[in-house]
């Protein structure tokens, strides 16, 4: 049997800090690897409820993901990032990304060159957590002999990518020590981008990088239908976002596609549908909870994470659906624990 992914836990913008707080207890009582906190644009922020989760926690990892560095300049990210791990003393790994152009722009701030943008914060953060004075051209950000003015706890933290589209991929086999995957991007997507960046990253004769997060959105219950409609309500509610935003970003088009049970006529009906009105439960089928969702019972929870696994994901990020996260976080520990 395929080894299962660590499992971790997704605590989104939408879920109050001192909710995060219980969460990251929970998980971390359950043997869960990390909780995660993703950053949107105009959502909460990720930094009050991940700091309070360090300070609550011991031992689960801290993750951030991501930072976008239009909106906050590679020189804050290291200090910002450094104070998160030296609170939760060595936890923390960061996701760097572009974020989503279209909410960037909103802010007045042009989202131009998102792969430059990228590679001089990874460049300018890496250098200022080692303890160097950096002095930086960039192509979209620089540093002008600037240091921390304590040392980072750890200069070595994990700066991992969150890419997309072939040169994204590639520039993380190239610089990042590690790569995230979106939501809505199938196992058939990650095996693919697996390789790309793979080889990159031996074309640039340097490690391999040996992380790959992916996020995916968790309904677990006894009753596998019950599991089953709670997931075609997550996948509901993002498919169309992700649709549209494929309509402007081909690589996220390209990605919500390669499922090969799933054709763009089948996504394209299912998001009209569902803008109509109806209801995702009675719109979508098992081939998209099968693409998009863990879901199921316990059991066949673990066996479709076995399958992310077998694609090239080392780490499996949950978001739990439905009001009862924390019976269904202790359900599926307690399954991956006595199956191993």
């Amino acid at each position: 049997m395929a080894e299962l992914p660590k499992l971790s836990v997704r605590l989104s913008g939408a879920t109050h800090p001192r909710d995060c707080v219980a969460l990251a207890k929970i998980a971390e009582a359950n043997g869960y690897h990390a909780v995660w906190f993703p950053e949107n644009a105009f959502g909460r922020g990720a930094l009050p409820a991940a700091s309070a989760c360090a300070a609550a926690t011991t031992t689960i990892g801290i993750g951030i993901g991501v930072f976008n560095p239009y909106n906050r300049h590679p020189t804050l990210m290291a200090m910002e990032i450094a104070a998160l791990d030296e609170l939760a003393q060595g936890r923390v790994r960061l996701g760097i990304g572009s974020g989503i152009a279209a909410s960037t722009e909103r802010m007045g701030l042009s989202a131009a060159r998102p792969l430059a943008a990228v590679r001089d914060a990874i460049t300018i953060l890496r250098a200022m957590l080692k303890g160097e004075e950096v002095d930086y051209a960039g192509e979209l950000f620089s540093a002008r002999k600037v240091k921390l003015d304590w040392p980072a706890p750890r200069p070595d933290m994990p700066l991992l990518m969150a890419a997309r589209g072939e040169q994204a991929l590639a520039l993380a086999g190239k610089l990042a020590d590690g790569l995230i995957i979106s939501n809505m991007c199938p196992a058939e997507f990650t095996q693919a981008a697996v390789l790309t960046m793979r080889e990159a990253a031996r074309q640039a004769q340097r490690a391999v990088p040996a992380e790959v997060v992916q996020y995916v959105p968790c309904a677990v219950r006894l009753d596998r239908a019950e599991a089953h409609a709670l997931a075609k309500r997550e996948i509901g509610e993002m498919l169309a976002s992700f649709w549209s935003l494929g309509a402007r970003v081909p690589s996220a088009k390209a990605a919500l596609l390669r499922a090969q049970a799933i054709s763009e006529r089948d996504v394209a009906a299912a998001v009209a549908r569902t803008r109509a009105g109806e209801r995702a439960s009675g719109v979508l089928d098992d081939r998209f909870v099968e693409a998009f969702a863990i879901a199921g019972t316990a059991e066949d929870a673990l066996a479709q994470a076995r399958r992310y696994r077998e694609a090239g994901t080392s780490e499996l990020v949950l978001t739990f659906a439905g009001a009862r996260a924390e019976p269904d976080m202790q359900y599926l520990a307690n399954a991956a624990r006595l199956r191993g």
